[in-house]
């Protein structure tokens, strides 16, 4: 039988076991959320509050959309939208690795009249337009999250890496929003180029805090250009909502017009279907190529994400040509399947006569000469 003096020690030893395995997760804990409060951004404060508060969008301390616009989920009697999400059987992901391509060269004749897109993932996206290149809401981390440790995980690799990029001449921000708007990914960016950042109104607090220099931030309003060498790039409107913390809709939401001298490409951003794409259209098409949001949408918020019959409507609204999906396939955001917004996409631009190229992540689609669809994701659903 063991002395009382050795369980003595052997209780002591173990308490300091428990203590230490308690303190080595608080600080696994603490390891993982470092980054989590600079990555929730700025807040408004001094003359880019001041710029905020003189929009037409800014009321009451935030932004507004045109008309009351809900962005909670609701509306749906009797559904569980928590039960769904755990216990539904939706195939809410590929079931064999996404396809990824490394982008071909860049067709180089008739340069001054180049309209391509090189489509990542989600919504990033690198515009070709007239020997000028414009990078859309980069997202390359792994999860779209303030933290790197949860939150929706991607899908696939990105198709290159960052320092693989090109340089670039402008990189546009639709909205605040973790899978359009990435700390990790706008650090790597400062180093990596020299680009100008073109953000909707108040997002440049974000950028400010991640140590983005003053003259590479340029915020923009509705219907308000600037001027990237040959190329006219404005924001227009969206119907959407912002936020990366608790508080909501302190900064402003886009789409985007990138125009050159004989190319247009619109960029939704995200946003549900609206009368703005007709306004938009009416004041700034034709459209070359529309780079189209048809995912992460639910009956529950029809107001801020199109359904993909809705993406195609506005299209043809903006005259559009060409139509290329983004938002789509990276990030596991919503409760349909994983190839629905798609498949649903394919067949309205058949049925209304749509021109239509779907690229693998990674390929580059050539506005004029764009890969026939071949229904690629159907074999990895």
């Amino acid at each position: 039988m063991r002395e009382p003096a050795e369980r003595a020690v052997e209780r002591t030893l173990g308490g300091r076991l428990w203590q230490l395995a308690g303190l080595a997760a608080v600080a696994g804990l603490a390891w993982t959320a470092r980054d989590v409060p600079a990555a929730l951004g700025g807040r408004l404060t001094g003359a880019r509050a001041q710029r905020a508060a003189r929009s037409p969008q800014f009321r009451d301390g935030t932004f507004h959309n045109r008309v009351p616009t809900r962005t909670m989920p609701g509306g749906d009697s009797g559904r569980n939208l928590l039960r769904e999400l755990l216990f539904g059987q939706q195939r809410r992901r590929p079931t064999a690795p996404v396809p990824l391509l490394r982008p071909a060269p860049a067709p180089t004749t008739d340069v001054d009249r180049e309209l391509n897109v090189v489509w990542y993932g989600h919504a990033s996206t690198l515009i070709e337009i007239e020997g000028q290149r414009v990078l859309v809401d980069p997202v390359w981390s792994d999860r779209c999250s303030p933290s790197a440790a949860v939150g929706p995980r991607r899908l696939h690799e990105p198709p290159v890496r960052l320092d693989e990029l090109p340089t670039v001449d402008a990189i546009l921000i639709s909205h605040d929003h973790y899978d359009h708007l990435d700390m990790a990914t706008v650090r790597e960016l400062v180093r990596r180029q020299s680009a100008s950042f073109l953000v909707p109104l108040g997002v440049g607090a974000h950028l400010d805090r991640w140590g983005v220099p003053d003259d590479r931030i340029v915020e923009l309003d509705w219907s308000q250009g600037h001027r990237v060498g040959g190329l006219e790039i404005t924001a227009t409107a969206a119907q959407h909502f912002s936020g990366r913390g608790l508080r909501r809709d302190g900064t402003l939401w886009s789409s985007w017009v990138v125009a050159g001298a004989h190319r247009k490409v619109f960029y939704t951003g995200d946003s549900g279907y609206f009368d703005g794409y007709a306004e938009i259209g009416a004041e700034h098409g034709p459209f070359d190529l529309t780079l189209m949001q048809i995912g992460a949408y639910d009956r529950a918020w029809p107001g801020i994400h199109m359904f993909p019959e809705e993406a195609v409507a506005a299209h043809l609204d903006l005259r559009g040509d060409l139509l290329v999906p983004v938002h789509w396939a990276t990030f596991n955001l919503a409760l349909h399947d994983w190839s629905e917004p798609v498949d649903r996409l394919w067949a309205e631009a058949k049925a209304r006569g749509v021109r239509l190229a779907v690229p693998r992540p990674g390929e580059r689609v050539v506005a004029d000469d764009p890969s026939p669809v071949d229904g690629w994701w159907q074999t990895v659903a």
